[in-house]
């Protein structure tokens, strides 16, 4: 097939694909490949895509927009809150296991809506939060516990980018410390993981904590 031509081999080669691709976006020069009608009919055979994405639902982060990257070339997993749950990790050791990706990227992002929903829910007086909401929710609030420390606190007075970054770790670690596939991947070389929190106004995807080899050369 031909779409698995252009895959790259390494988690480096990956990382390098991605950042280029985001680069162009925020210098407003983007190239949109590989979105045309040959494209389609390459890989309607089946996938091979250069890298995971694990990010957050807002409508404000498309995937293949920001990273300027086209059909086939990304495994997108998304919920509110890029929060760990086992349809997430059984998504990601497919793409892992299955499909070869080398690199995941776990994508968290400024003005969450979670984010601050999970800080919001701190304060005493808070009103009850649907129950799935809740248990969402609720996979962010140790990050806001760290932040905001213990006893009362003015839920104006937590620091939502700090929360975000926090739990954006939280999520890398979970990652690995639930999936024996995924952490095994990196023990072994074969794969990396990125966590990097995308700014909206800039368009920017910043990276906060890498856990396996991006700098080798590409093959």
């Amino acid at each position: 097939m031909t779409s698995t031509e252009t895959v790259p081999a390494t988690p480096a080669s990956a990382w390098q694909e991605l950042r280029r691709g985001n680069d162009r976006f925020v210098a407003g020069a983007p190239r949109h490949p590989r979105q045309d009608v040959d494209r389609r009919s390459d890989i309607a055979g089946g996938q091979a895509p250069i890298a995971a994405l694990f990010g957050c639902s807002d409508s404000r982060l498309a995937a293949e927009i920001i990273f300027d990257l086209g059909l086939g070339d990304l495994f997108v997993v998304r919920n509110a809150g890029q929060v760990i749950s086992e349809s997430v990790i059984g998504s990601l050791e497919y793409a892992v296991g299955v499909l070869g990706v080398p690199l995941i990227l776990v994508l968290g992002h400024d003005s969450c809506g979670a984010v601050q929903a999970a800080i919001d829910a701190r304060d005493p007086e808070a009103a009850p939060l649907p129950p799935h909401i809740a248990q969402l929710i609720s996979r962010i609030t140790p990050a806001v516990d760290r932040v905001a420390g213990r006893g009362d606190v003015d839920t104006s007075d937590i620091d939502a980018a700090f929360v975000g970054r926090e739990h954006l770790r939280d999520t890398v670690a979970e990652l690995l410390e639930e999936s024996e596939m995924i952490s095994e991947a990196v023990a072994e070389g074969r794969l990396a993981i990125v966590g990097a929190n995308y700014r909206l106004r800039e368009g920017r995807a910043e990276t906060d904590i890498v856990v396996g080899d991006i700098h080798s050369n590409p093959l």
